[in-house]
């Protein structure tokens, strides 16, 4: 079986977008989708503790997903449910191979 049998799901990473503003002229935070339809994988997990920022946080879901270019201020949509990008990590043998990102659910 190919680490692509192994992909089940699929997602939109949405990434951050600067230059929006509120009625107000103040500046929100606002996430467009970067790319979609990716093959992907979500699994939960036992939590690691991610340094996030300047906090420590539990990373309660893992998603696996071909070596495409997510990082650590993306956001994930799978299934209309919306996480947040935590930590990316990189696995190779002579190329990179794929990625696990550890995520946590947006409230």
């Amino acid at each position: 079986m190919s680490f692509a049998d192994l992909l089940i799901h699929t997602c939109t990473i949405r990434r951050y977008t600067e230059g929006a503003v509120d009625a107000y002229g103040n500046p929100v935070k606002t996430w467009a989708d970067y790319l979609v339809d990716q093959p992907c994988r979500l699994t939960s997990s036992s939590g690691r503790e991610v340094t996030y920022d300047t906090q420590v946080v539990i990373a309660d879901y893992r998603l696996f997903i071909a070596a495409v270019d997510i990082t650590e201020r993306d956001r994930v949509v799978i299934s209309g449910k919306t996480y947040e990008v935590l930590l990316v990590e990189g696995y190779s043998d002579s190329a990179m191979h794929h990625l696990q990102c550890w995520m946590r659910i947006v409230r």
